[in-house]
């Protein structure tokens, strides 16, 4: 579920055009609607507000002047923590079950 501060990636016809922060989301007046500001990470900075349902908020694909759009929330990945970070500066392996494949056992066939 989509909520404040989130990233949020905006579809328009199924391509990607802006990343945004959700600033907030306030309920509308009619049930299940909801003001929603967005913080568009472009240049120039602008905040955009748009009255959205609560599906179309959490990524189904909605229209706009005829325009298929669609919010996608994004998760970052995980940065490594300090211990991780200590094992890769004494070239431990960081997961125990991986496998090492060679390149060039690949190549002699």
């Amino acid at each position: 579920m989509t909520t404040e501060n989130d990233l949020v990636l905006i579809y328009f016809e199924d391509t990607p055009l802006v990343f945004a922060r959700v600033e907030r989301i306030v309920p509308d007046a009619k049930p299940d609607w909801y003001h929603i500001t967005l913080l568009m990470l472009q240049v120039p900075v602008q905040t955009v507000t748009w009255i959205l349902k609560d599906i179309y908020i959490n990524g189904e694909t909605f229209t706009m002047n005829g325009k298929q759009m669609r919010l996608e929330k994004v998760v970052a990945p995980v940065e490594p923590g300090p211990e991780d970070m200590e094992n890769i500066e004494h070239g431990a392996p960081t997961q125990q079950d991986g496998k090492v494949i060679s390149f060039a056992d690949l190549k002699k066939d």
